[in-house]
């Protein structure tokens, strides 16, 4: 079975940066990967995805300031964050698809946090 465990949030102030990373336990090569984050009393919603082909898509919200990128020699997917604004406050998760399956359960996800 396979585990994603996320790393790299924190408190940062608004306009600062922070890099998200995701280990798979086993190989995404073949694999769409994607972010996700829910915010307090909000549903999870889609950040940013990568193909295996490595086309990137991104919410409207995060366009221009975020940045998905993947090495699958290290089964890793980073999420490069910039010009960081409080509503980006969320604990971000990451997951993917392969074959028309998701890739993995949920993990605990990494707590990011924006003040003004």
């Amino acid at each position: 079975q396979v585990q994603l465990v996320e790393s790299g949030g924190g408190l940062v102030q608004a306009g600062g940066s922070l890099r998200l990373s995701c280990a798979s336990s086993r190989s995404i090569e073949y694999a769409s990967m994607s972010w996700y984050r829910q915010g307090s009393g909000k549903e999870r919603e889609l950040v940013a995805s990568i193909t295996s082909t490595r086309s990137t898509t991104y919410a409207d919200s995060v366009k221009g300031r975020f940045t998905i990128s993947r090495d699958n020699a290290k089964n890793t997917v980073y999420l490069q964050m910039n010009s960081l604004q409080p509503e980006d406050t969320a604990v971000y998760y990451c997951n993917g698809i392969r074959g028309g399956f998701i890739l993995a359960e949920w993990g605990q996800g990494t707590q990011v946090t924006v003040s003004s």
